[in-house]
């Protein structure tokens, strides 16, 4: 792996232009023709296929020769079920708009037809990819190592023999057949259930349909029992040995249904899986009981409307008409699938304990700064950043349990988004109050798809003596703030830690975020008030330093970029440098198009949705667009300013999207101290701007390619730098 140099960045913080974007700018002219129309539809990128560009590159991943097996399969069950979400949520959303008598557009120009019938074209040949992927490359390979997801026919006489056993001990006893026809009607399909269409002939009525779901209660591969195993059950089990072989759970049961349908023929069976509108809005202004309120939303989410209905190849043209016409729902909707469907389950496969076919695993980093073992005198010496995976998630956890522990603490404040299933947190959270702290926690329960697991905790928290809060009506709670207040001596003093991530010790592993350790008093008093208006009431709240949405963040944001033009104007060395998950907003796109036309550079890396065309002649010569998508999930969000050597650089929970900046409270905090501004200015977001082997480039058509580097300049793959250089991003050397 080959690195950046010293060279690479100036002392501005710029990346130094290689000799192609060189000559570019002495191309470039500034632009001030003033008729440009900046809400010209051909300058947006549709946010729905924005988002599958960004999923081909998750597939991109699993195609990968280069990554090791378990992780490109890893990376093909992300893709399933990255998609599986896209089709809840987005897709759901336009099937709405279509009965709606509101026609929408989208700011590039599309209504909800259009951008289904694209969403689809786009679809159909990346699907296959993903099929094909696993039919003729991953499937085999992994026989190499050992591993492999076998096909029922290949199985010898005693290992079905095993199967059949289980299939009659375990499964059976939890499956119902339900029939179809003039004296049963059609079943409920519930969402993202494996299904089996069975077709069965009977002696009497000839040919009949039966569906038949699998319980989701079983792993999806089961273990192969092998040559050895003895006749007991048990043997397939995982307490003897690791498994190496597995079989397709739908398999055994197709396999074994004579033993359900004694005195019929089983003449063929076809999985299918049906995908449902997820996205259920709740009226919080009507609800008496929020808590409940979501609990009913969460068992509603199976009952949804049909979005998409996916069905096995072999399936014949007559049950998929029984399908669709019972489930009603249009051609279109229906996605034929040549390899087994519902593919996200593979991640069964990566949980297995095999490091020899994973990433090789590296030491996450204790920063140098909590030497000392007392985190509070730390952070009252300097403010510390971490850098997650890179830095270990353990401070995080140990500046909550010992603020539950330290007899000087008198509170702590929380927010919670996506929390872990045996959270260190939430254990040490309710320790503080049975240790007699006042604990106020923000549990945001419209957590897309984590809304039952946070309603479990919010109880759990609330049966301990916390003070538990579910937000503020019409918004989702994003930020990612703890607040400790202690007592030292005659003085109150308040510790914060503000992040990009969720405070979840599993996601810290395999995303990439940013959190910061401070006392700044200031900072201190905004971080309270805020809390204050979470869990109170609190109207046109004003800050001195964090900077909150939905009141701020957008304006904020427009305001650094227009002061840049300014700069650039008088000065000549406006620079700007974004790193996001999603740009999407479209008043924060056109002033950054402006700034492209006063002939600012800027560099953009959105890892996901990006709706700003850069390269347009005199509109976005300057800019310049790079998504990242790697071993771990670029979450960082990074916004960078120049400001003529003055630099700024805002941190925070808030991405460019108007969801985050109009309906959710989102902080972005300012990066005060300048040692640390230029270490994560140098250390990390120049590298990642320059990174040559993960990134790929957005060309002003919507489309990415590879970047092609210099021949005589050093390859970087930034992830990587990161790991072998942990902590150059760390100010304290003592």
């Amino acid at each position: 792996m080959s690195t950046s140099n010293s060279s690479d960045t100036s002392t501005t913080g710029k990346p130094t232009p290689n000799k192609n974007e060189a000559e570019a700018d002495k191309k470039k002219e500034i632009v001030t023709d003033s008729a440009v129309d900046l809400d010209d539809p051909n300058l947006f990128i549709n946010r729905e296929l924005s988002w599958l560009k960004f999923n081909h590159h998750v597939l991109e991943e699993a195609l990968d020769e280069r990554r090791p097996i378990l992780e490109r399969v890893k990376f093909l069950a992300i893709f399933s079920n990255n998609l599986d979400e896209f089709f809840m949520v987005r897709v759901s959303g336009l099937k709405w708009q279509l009965s709606s008598p509101v026609i929408e557009t989208t700011p590039d120009g599309m209504n909800a037809r259009q951008q289904l019938a694209a969403i689809r074209r786009e679809l159909l040949p990346e699907l296959e990819k993903h099929a094909q992927c696993w039919r003729d490359d991953i499937h085999p390979l992994l026989l190499e190592t050992d591993l492999s997801i076998m096909s029922y026919e290949s199985l010898k006489k005693k290992q079905r023999k095993l199967l059949r056993r289980y299939f009659k001990k375990e499964v059976l006893p939890t499956l119902t057949p339900l029939a179809f026809d003039p004296g049963h009607p059609f079943p409920h399909i519930s969402n993202l259930s494996i299904n089996l269409a069975v077709v069965i002939e009977d002696p009497e009525h000839g040919e009949r349909f039966a569906r038949l779901k699998v319980p989701g209660i079983f792993p999806r591969l089961i273990p192969i029992p092998g040559e050895e195993s003895a006749d007991d059950y048990e043997s397939l089990g995982l307490a003897r040995h690791m498994p190496t072989a597995f079989v397709w759970i739908e398999d055994v049961v197709s396999e074994n249904l004579d033993i359900m349908f004694p005195g019929y023929k089983i003449r063929a069976t076809y999985p299918f899986r049906v995908t449902r509108d997820a996205d259920q809005e709740i009226e919080e202004d009507e609800a008496g009981d929020l808590l409940s309120a979501m609990e009913e939303v969460v068992g509603m989410r199976h009952f949804g409307s049909v979005i998409r209905l996916e069905v096995d190849a072999a399936m014949p043209e007559r049950i998929r008409e029984i399908l669709t016409e019972n489930l009603q729902i249009a051609p279109y909707q229906v996605y034929t699938i040549d390899g087994p469907i519902g593919m996200s389950d593979l991640m069964e496969l990566y949980d297995l304990d095999r490091p020899d076919v994973k990433f090789t695993p590296f030491q996450p980093l204790i920063p140098p700064e909590f030497n000392s073992g007392d985190i509070f005198q730390s952070i009252r010496k300097r403010d510390v950043l971490l850098y997650h995976p890179y830095d270990s998630f353990a401070p995080v956890m140990d500046f909550v349990r010992n603020a539950a522990d330290d007899p000087d603490v008198l509170a702590i404040k929380q927010t919670l988004y996506r929390i872990g299933s045996n959270s260190p947190i939430i254990e040490s959270l309710m320790r503080a109050r049975e240790n007699g702290k006042q604990v106020a926690v923000l549990v945001e329960l419209k957590a897309r798809f984590d809304e039952e697991r946070n309603i479990e905790w919010a109880k759990a928290l609330e049966r301990a003596g916390v003070h538990v809060v579910y937000g503020l009506v019409g918004l989702k709670t994003h930020a990612k703030i703890c607040l400790v207040v202690r007592r030292e001596g005659d003085d109150i003093r308040r510790y914060v830690h503000l992040a990009t991530g969720n405070y979840n010790e599993i996601t810290a592993q395999i995303y990439t975020d940013m959190g910061l350790f401070t006392c700044n008093p200031v900072l201190g008093e905004d971080v309270s008030n805020l809390f204050n208006a979470l869990t109170g009431y609190a109207r046109d709240q004003a800050y001195e330093k964090l900077i909150v949405s939905p009141q701020h963040c957008r304006t904020e944001i427009i305001q650094r970029i227009e002061r840049e033009i300014e700069h650039h104007e008088k000065n000549g060395d406006g620079y700007i440098a974004f790193k996001m998950n999603s740009l999407v907003d479209k008043k924060i796109i056109k002033t950054l198009y402006k700034a492209s036309r006063s002939g600012i550079r800027i560099d953009l890396q959105v890892r996901g949705i990006c709706c700003l065309r850069p390269g347009i002649k005199g509109v976005s010569d300057s800019i310049r667009v790079t998504s990242l998508v790697g071993r771990f999930l670029e979450h960082v969000r990074m916004y960078y300013f120049h400001n003529h050597g003055d630099d700024e650089i805002l941190i925070g929970s808030a991405d460019l999207m108007p969801r985050n900046l109009d309906r959710r409270v989102e902080t972005l905090f300012p990066i005060e101290d300048p040692d640390m501004r230029a270490a994560i200015r140098d250390s990390i977001l120049m590298i990642h701007l320059r990174d040559s082997v993960q990134a790929r480039v957005l060309k002003p058509d919507g489309t990415y390619t590879r970047f092609i580097a210099d021949t005589n300049e050093l390859s970087v793959d930034s992830q990587e730098f990161m790991i072998e250089n942990r902590g150059m991003w760390h100010t304290d050397t003592a």
